[in-house]
Formats: structure tokens, sequence, C-alpha cells
């Protein structure tokens, strides 16, 4: 094809306001040093303009190491393994002095100090900015099969690597730049957006479950970045860059966000081909304020911005276009953002220091940032209430497992931990759940996080109880409340405190004392924690019992070797010594199928975080089961104690009739069915395990991710060490009647304790529903989640749930009954498996739905129906909203029309009240 003019950035351009230098470099943009292979030489074929095909990974590996060996300006590393083993490769780019091994401590010693005024000078913070370079990050393919980010990595590697140019020694004279090609190598072997376990690992950075995640985040500890750019891949022929579309967190420091929207006046004068997307130009140009916003502290430009104060921009390009515009057009915007980031780096690094100064400023003074809008028909909705916030507090009363995962969780991301060595008394305590207590005592062992320290950003965005969207566009959750994602008990307070406290210096956990010989350990099992440490016992071949005195789970002392000492270590879980053997009902393995029929994804969602969470992390071996076993009763089915049936988009599994009764019968056997969401519920009502419904969802109503107060009944094991009141969380689940014929182990309260936070419209719906049920059949039961207990893996309250079903006491043995006749179903239950099974219109995910003035409703059916005449319409309290099925359940930034559509309603003037994808 033909290229517009102006499709190739001038690699020798010298921006308004670059310092006068020396004439040390070559006058020809095209000089490079000829010891250095470009992408053509090695690979055989160029990169950008030219390019037929997509790098191979290990392409990518070779071309990394070859440049290493050429260039006294690059070194590479490996930030990481990914889930099957690969490598994930970096290379650094600067001067040649910058990437010594000293010259490299030296700097990210400095640029690590920076983000510490107590202990910095501003003298020597002004002398760093002079001296040292910023480190801009250039990272590609999060999600595997969005392939160019990584490609124009390697050719903007060439550049800064082989250039003679002017505009290549400005950039290595101040900026270290750090190339990571692939944060997804499996995901690119296999062409999908996921990770081997089938996690979107751009959802992943704050939790950091996946190896993939966890290296690339210590790496950026190492090296803390000023700018961070993440590139991916969208549908059509356009190319997103920021300014990003709202909401921005409110904790994203000021700084960022101006450095980010003039990076993007940047990216639009070294955009080239086509310029700006209007009416008339629809492909190969760029838009911004659209689509992608700065909420979610899960992605690779939220985290960059709020933990280490970076621009972290995500750029979009369309992955319609050819290989060769993909390529070039993400290397234009590299090339363009590392030439601002050079030609600026004086005053991002003075101020990277005052957005450290000022978080401390605000620590101390219990002030959090207001809401902000960014696109300029927006204003802030909901603001950030005016409450100050000078400490919180992880009470260590129960889950202390999963306390001090998260006390690590924090401290891996620089956060300043303390445990409080006696007691005291917070005068106006804010407890989790929206109460209020006066004079509450703190105990001892508790663990405070003082505001009043340079990551005051990265704690309230990611501890606080409520995120305050200041506006309603979601294409993900709108919570991520780490205490409520573990359900633990958790204050906040602006009580100007000072505890008696000690730092915490290092993991807490494994054994307190050495039990004599014929002794036991004992633990409690209240923690996601404690269940993995009683699954690698199991897995070792550990006899584990619960004492039924104690309540604690206990195992001989002999049992006990330093591997799994270790293994209790790390996962927080202290075992106390005691004199008295093991004693109590033994606790078994279980023998784990997992459903792989009709209607599950086996590459993303609740099966991936199965294979994961029970495989990975628990030790499990999860024996496939698919419709055809259970419609044949095969081994592969009867032989499985427990059988987990993952969300999925078919109401039945496929199960026949024959296989209904099958399932029934292998349940009244003594085994445990473990339904989760959608699927797993309607299949088990569908045959005949449950007598809840499915309640239809009003007009209006919508939980985008949030947290719920949930009542909790003991009279279930499922239910077990688990508190009173609980929290759950909720993306748009079914919403489930009350059983009639088992234990409704968690309802929504429907008196004034009914609580949520997020963004949540209609909810009332949800009171007196349940969230999970255990439905008792013969010697057996079906537990069912109406949500996903394993979401993202970072779920501990719901994990913590799960393993109790897996491990649930068994009943009375009957394997031999599996294949006889199914017990006759209860009427309850056999009417609410009459019912018409409900539509699938989210998939593990959610509808789509846009909420206007209803006054606009027809011109807004107008434009929908150029993209899908699948819209259902309704209206309540001066609104419309239109839904439209999501059966594939894609998230916004993957559908193929839902940006594009949303672009048409904003171009034509009609107003959006929220939008939720």
């Amino acid at each position: 094809m033909l290229l517009l003019a102006g499709t190739l950035p001038l690699l020798n351009g010298s921006s308004v306001g670059a310092a006068p230098r020396p004439p040390a470099c070559d006058p020809d943009p095209g000089a490079r040093l000829a010891d250095v292979p470009s992408p053509e030489q090695f690979l055989g074929f160029p990169l950008g303009v030219g390019q037929q095909r997509v790098v191979t990974n290990d392409e990518i590996r070779r071309y990394l190491a070859a440049v290493d060996s050429a260039s006294d300006r690059v070194v590479t590393g490996t930030m990481a393994t990914s889930a099957t083993g690969q490598p994930l490769p970096y290379a650094i780019v600067s001067d040649a002095a910058h990437v010594t091994k000293d010259g490299l401590a030296k700097i990210a010693e400095d640029l690590r100090d920076l983000r510490d005024p107590r202990t910095m000078a501003a003298s020597k913070a002004a002398r760093i900015a002079h001296d040292d370079p910023a480190i801009v990050y250039i990272a590609g393919n999060v999600h595997g099969g969005e392939t160019s980010g990584a490609d124009a990595s390697l050719k903007s590697l060439y550049e800064l690597a082989a250039g003679l140019s002017c505009a290549v020694r400005d950039r290595n004279d101040n900026l270290l730049t750090v190339i990571v090609p692939t944060q997804n190598p499996d995901g690119r072997d296999a062409n999908r957006r996921q990770n081997d376990f089938g996690f979107d690992l751009n959802r992943d950075w704050f939790a950091r479950t996946q190896p993939e995640t966890d290296g690339k985040v210590e790496l950026l500890r190492t090296y803390p970045p000023q700018v961070f750019i993440d590139a991916h891949e969208m549908g059509s022929r356009r190319y997103f860059f920021p300014p990003n579309a709202d909401p921005i967190h409110h904790e994203i420091a000021d700084a960022p966000v101006d450095w980010i929207n003039r990076i993007g006046e940047a990216n639009k004068a070294g955009f080239g081909y086509n310029g700006a997307c209007t009416d008339t130009v629809t492909t190969e140009c760029y838009f911004n304020y659209d689509t992608y916003d700065l909420f979610y502290m899960g992605y690779g430009d939220t985290v960059p911005a709020t933990g280490f104060g970076a621009a972290g921009m995500t750029y979009e390009k369309g992955s319609a276009s050819a290989v060769q515009d993909r390529v070039q057009q993400q290397f234009n915007t590299q090339w363009s953002t590392t030439g601002w980031a050079a030609d600026n780096k004086n005053e991002v690094l003075n101020s990277y220091f005052k957005i450290w100064t000022d978080a401390l400023a605000e620590g101390q003074a219990g002030e959090l940032e207001p809401n902000e809008v960014v696109q300029p028909d927006n204003t802030v909705q909901f603001p950030v209430p005016d409450i100050k916030v000078r400490s919180y507090f992880l009470l260590p009363d129960r889950q202390l497992a999963d306390v001090r995962r998260l006390v690590e969780r924090l401290r891996a991301m620089d956060v300043e931990v303390y445990e409080v060595k006696e007691p005291l008394t917070v005068p106006q305590a804010r407890v989790f759940g929206g109460r209020t207590q006066a004079n509450l005592t703190v105990p001892k062992g508790a663990y405070w996080i003082p505001m009043d320290q340079p990551q005051k950003h990265w704690i309230q965005a990611t501890l606080g109880e409520d995120p305050y969207v200041p506006f309603p566009y979601f294409y993900d959750v709108s919570s991520w409340s780490n205490p409520l994602l573990m359900g633990i008990d958790t204050v906040y307070t602006g009580d100007d405190l000072h505890p008696k406290v000690q730092r915490v210096a290092r993991p807490a956990g494994g054994k307190a004392a050495t039990a004599p010989e014929g002794g036991s350990y004992q633990y409690r099992r209240d923690s996601a924690g404690a269940a993995e440490f009683t699954f690698a016992l199991l897995g070792a071949g550990v006899e584990v019992r619960q004492d039924p005195q104690t309540g604690h789970t206990t195992f001989p002392e002999a049992a006990l070797t330093p591997a799994l000492n270790d293994r209790a270590l790390g996962l927080g879980v202290t075992m106390g010594a005691s004199r008295r053997p093991s004693v109590g009902p033994a606790i078994t393995l279980p023998d784990v199928g997992l459903f792989a029929g009709t209607g599950i994804s086996t590459t993303s969602g609740s099966y991936g975080e199965a294979r994961y969470v029970l495989g990975k992390r628990w030790g499990l071996t999860l024996a496939p089961v698919t419709t055809a076993d259970i419609n044949n009763n095969t081994p592969a089915f009867t032989d499985r104690s427990v059988v987990l049936v993952p969300d999925g988009s078919n109401a039945t599994g496929g199960l026949t009739a024959a296989g209904q009764a099958n399932l029934r019968a292998w349940v009244a056997a003594g085994n445990t069915y473990i339904g989760l969401r959608n699927e797993g519920t309607r299949m088990a009502r569908a045959a005949g395990l449950t007598s809840t419904t499915e309640k239809a969802k009003p007009a209006g109503y919508e939980v985008v991710g949030s947290h719920f107060r949930v009542d909790v009944d003991h009279a279930s094991p499922v239910a077990a060490t688990r508190p009173a009141e609980d929290f759950e969380f909720n993306n748009n689940d079914s919403i489930l009647t009350p059983s009639t014929t088992g234990i409704n182990v968690l309802t929504y309260p429907s008196d004034d304790t009914f609580w949520y936070n997020g963004y949540t419209a209609g909810a009332d719906v949800l009171k007196g529903t349940a969230a999970l049920v255990d439905e008792p059949t013969g010697a057996g039961r079906a537990v069912l989640f109406a949500y996903n207990p394993l979401f993202r893996a970072y779920n501990e309250s719901g994990i913590q749930m799960l393993a109790n079903a897996v491990l649930y006491p068994a009943g009375e043995p009957a394997r031999a009954a599996a294949r006889s006749a199914a017990p006759a179903i209860d009427p309850a239950r056999a009417a609410a498996a009459a019912l018409p099974a409900p539509e699938n219109l989210g998939g593990e995910w959610r509808p789509i739905t846009i909420q206007v003035a209803a006054a606009d409703l027809a011109r807004t059916e107008s434009l929908v129906h150029n993209y899908t005449d699948t819209a259902r319409v309704s209206q309540a309290n001066g609104s419309a909203y239109l839904l439209i099925p999501n059966p594939e359940g894609l998230q916004a930034d993957e559908h193929p029309y839902l940006r594009d559509l949303v672009s048409d309603l904003s171009a034509a003037g009609i107003t959006l009240k929220s939008v939720v994808g």
C-alpha cells in the first residue's frame, strides 16, 4: 500500500525547548552503528513499514540477546518466568555510561530515593533531577494476541542501540529505556488474550497472582518508572492514546495526569498516517478521550501511575490494520513518547520528587485527593466525601493468615506496615461495612498502616472502603478493596494516633514452638491461607484431623518437614505446639473433577481460575469431566468425590435426562457437586438439585463488581469459621431466591444492615436473596455459589468457603449407588427445574447497559440499531436503559463495537448517564 505523507517519525527531530547540545551526534537521521544487527538483518524482514509477519517469541529473545552482545548501550535480563516456564526477557538501553553495573545501580538507587522525601534533601533531589536519566518503560503484548507493541519495541530498541542521530543521543542521555517486548509469551504463542491459566494479565497488577505480573512489578520496584507505555491492540483500524476517558481514580497524583495529557500532544504531532479521526477519516487515524479509563487498580496504566507516580498509559492499535501499519504506528507513538520524556526529563524528575512530598503532606493531614474528570463534557457526579483518613488497622482476631497475606502484598509495594505492640483506643473509628464506633479498642497484634508515608496514594487506592467513582462509565469492576475481598476485619480513622508499634520486616508464620515427640501441631483453619496449607499437608501424605474440642486442625509433630514449615510461613499460618497427639475426625484429600463440558470455556474465566487455585496452589489433580462422562456415567465421572462446575454459557451443561438422573444419583451417594455462578447453579437446577430460582433484574439494575454485606448461616460446614456477617463480591451475578430445601449459607440482609460499595443501582432487589446455598440430596450435597468465589484468584473470603465445600465432611460412602436409580426429586426442586432457563445475557462477565434520558431513547435506539438488533429497552425514573446481550462475556476493551457505539452516541450529542460494559 502507499503510505501517506507524514507516516514516519523524524528520528532526528528536535523538540521545541530542548536545551542546546554540542554537535556530538550525526546530522544524518539514518546514521547507525554497523555492528548492531538491524531487525531486517537478523529476522530477514523489516519491522514496521514493509513487515509481512509477526515476530515469534524465540525471535524476540534471540534478537534481544544479539543486540545486547553487539551494543554497549544495552543490557538484558529476565524479569519472570511464565506459567509454562518461558522466560520474559527485558532490555535496558541508554548511554553506555548509564548501563554499566555501577551506573545502573546508582541510577536505580537515586530514583528509588526520590520516592521518600523523609530521607532526601530537596537540594539532593534537584541534583538527581539534573544529573540522572529518567526511566521510561515500553511494555508490549500483555494480551497474547495483541502483538504489534512487542514488535515495535524491538524497532525502538534497535534505533536506541544503534542510532547516531541527535534524537537518539538526547534520548540515551536523558533516559533509561526499559523494553519489555512481551508480558505474556504463553498467550502470544497461543494467539490468545489470557495467559496459560486463562488470566487476563491486565487485571492482575495489584494482586500479582500470576508469575508474569509478579516479576514485572518487582522490576518496576528496582527501576521505578516515570513513564510507562502499555501497548495493546483493539478492534478497528484506528489508534487510541491518552488523554483518557473518565473515570480517573482520585488518588492518582496531578503530575502523572498532566504528563499523560502532554505526551498525548506529542503523540499527535508524531503519529503520521491520517492524523486525527473525524467523521470522514475513520481508518489509520488516532482518537482520545474515549473508552480507556484510568480507574481500576489492576491495569498496566493505573498501577504505574498510582503505585509508582508514573505517566502510566495504555496505547491501543486497531488489529484490523495490516501488520506493517500496526507495528509502525506503535513505533511512532513509542518514539514520540520517549522524545517528550527526554526533552522534559528535568521537569519530570523534579515533579516526581514533589509527588511523594505532597503524598506525605496529605497523609499527615489525613486528606484524600478529590475526584476530577478530564473529558470536556463530563462533570463529577460522585465527589469524594469530606472525611479524614490517617490510619488503617487490620485486626488479628480471625483469618490471621489472610491478614498477613495482605500485609505482605502491601510491603511488596513498599508500604510500611507496623505490628501493634500494646492495645490502643481509637476515639472515632470507621468499621468496614459502613459503620462507625466510638472508642474502639485495637488489640495487640493488629497491623497499623499509617497514611503518613510516601505510598499514601497506593494505600488508599487498594485499601479504601469505596473507590468513589467520579463518573459512571465502566469496563471493569467498581470495587477491589483488599480488606473486603479478603473479608478481614478492618477499621480506619482520621484520628491523630501514636500507637506503640514495631515495623514489620519479614513474613510471620510457621511453627511458634517445637512440639515434643508424640505431640502435634495445630492451627486455625479460618482463612484461605490456612486452607491452602491444609491441602499442602494432605498432598504430602500427612494425616490431618479436626479436633472437635478445640476446633483446631491438627497433625502429628513428626510430619512437619522444613519444607512444610516454610510453606506455612509463606502462607502466614502460625502453628501452635501441643503435647497431645493429633485427634479428631480425619480430613481426607478429595478426588476432584473439573467439568469441561458444554458451555465451558477451558481457556479463560473460572475454569482457568480453578486450574490455578485448586490445581497450582492447592496441588490437587483435577480430572476433566465432560458432558458425555455424566450422560454415560463413566468412571471419569463416577470415580470423583467432588465435581466443580465453573461458570459458562449453557443452562444444562448439555446433560440429557439420563445424565441429570446420573448426577442426582452420584450426589445422593455421598458426593459433592459445586456450582459457580450462572452455569454452575443453572445446571444443578435443571438436574433437580436445588429449589432456588432466579429473579429477574429490574430496569436500571446495575451491580458493577461491588461488595455487599451478607449474613452467614453456620448450619452448613461451608460457612465454618466465617463471621456472622461477611462480605461478598457481586459482578452482576444471578439473583437467587432462597432455597426451601437446603441451607441458605449466605443471604443479603433484608433490614437496615444491607450495605454495599462501588457503583450499584437498584440493589434493593437483592434484599433477602441468597448468594450461596447448600442443598442436601441423600448422603451428598450441591453447594451453589451465585457468584464466582475464584474471581481473579484474589477473593480470599470466597476461596476459603470454596475450600470448605471441597473438604466438606463426607457423607456415608455409597459409591455403588452412583449407578443406581436417582432419588425422587423434591416437588420444590422439580418446580424450579421446570421453569424456563434464564437467557445467557452476559456470559462470564456482564451484558452491556447504556443509560440515557428517556427523551433521547429514539435517537439512541437508531444509533444502536446500526450495530445490533438485539438490544432490550426498558424505562424507569426518567431514564431509558438499552441492554445489549454479551453472551461471550467480552469486556469492553475486547468488544467488537462498543467503543465505536459510544463514540457515535457522544458525537450525536446524546448525554450518557452511565455506560457499563
